[in-house]
């Protein structure tokens, strides 16, 4: 008999407090679903075998951090999103009739990228049409590809120089007054160290600006108070979160 209890996920490291297993579990016990969502914290990606190996009913995954990128591998497809992204941040899990272990195909999804759009469209106004992107990991070429279709023209900022990419030390006045959009991907500023913040020259900020965060906890980071400061306007990552959220439970049951 088939068990139709099913199991979705969490691959990262460290997780810490998760609002996926929150919202999921209240989710599935609101809505009367045989499921739950559990934290796979796992050190090394190599472990993923061993988490689809220990758990048959496990049907999907989310991805954070570090793994979005380094699970591609591990994939026997990806969504044609997620390639020209090049990070997942969801994963399909198709499993056969057979009672093999490996009778499963892992399918690569990128909700980020929906979620992102879809929460920072009603805040692009005329003069936003350029954007800085602080950061360069899996979030942040979501965030990317988000923005360019939206019609915002992004470039990334790194710790280090490399091609096509701004260093911090590159946001002279000028750029600051021509990026109008300032999009944070890095953990900078995450609970517990929640006095961090990206090293962009705060006092060149006016209200045209717009702060954007991808971190929800805390609610305010130090990012998003020193742009209220100078006027900017901000936003946390927490509705961004919830539409992935909503993306990732469509993927999954689609």
């Amino acid at each position: 008999m088939i068990n139709s209890h099913k199991i979705y996920g969490l691959l990262g490291y460290p997780l810490g407090h998760s609002f996926s297993k929150n919202y999921f579990n209240d989710k599935f016990a609101a809505e009367g679903i045989d499921a739950e969502y559990i934290n796979f914290e796992i050190p090394s990606i190599t472990d993923l075998k061993e988490v689809l190996d220990d758990h048959p009913e496990l049907s999907g995954l989310n991805v954070t951090i570090p793994y979005k990128e380094q699970v591609m591998p591990y994939l026997d497809a990806l969504d044609p999103e997620a390639e020209a992204i090049g990070a997942v941040n969801v994963i399909k899990i198709l499993r056969g009739d057979s009672v093999d272990d490996d009778d499963f195909e892992l399918i690569g999804y990128n909700s980020d990228v929906v979620g992102f759009r879809n929460s920072l469209s009603p805040l692009l106004t005329p003069e936003r049409k350029k954007a800085l992107i602080l950061g360069t990991g899996g979030a942040a070429k979501a965030v990317r590809q988000g923005l360019i279709s939206l019609g915002v023209e992004p470039v990334y900022v790194s710790r280090t120089a490399r091609e096509g990419m701004l260093t911090y030390d590159d946001l002279t006045p000028e750029v600051m007054a021509e990026y109008k959009v300032i999009v944070n991907t890095t953990p900078l500023g995450m609970y517990p160290k929640v006095d961090a913040c990206p090293p962009i020259p705060y006092e060149y900020l006016t209200p045209g600006h717009l702060l954007y965060d991808l971190i929800y906890n805390p609610d305010v980071t130090t990012f998003m108070k020193k742009g209220r400061t100078h006027g900017a306007e901000v936003k946390n990552g927490l509705e961004m979160l919830l539409l992935q959220a909503f993306e990732s439970w469509r993927i999954w049951n689609m």
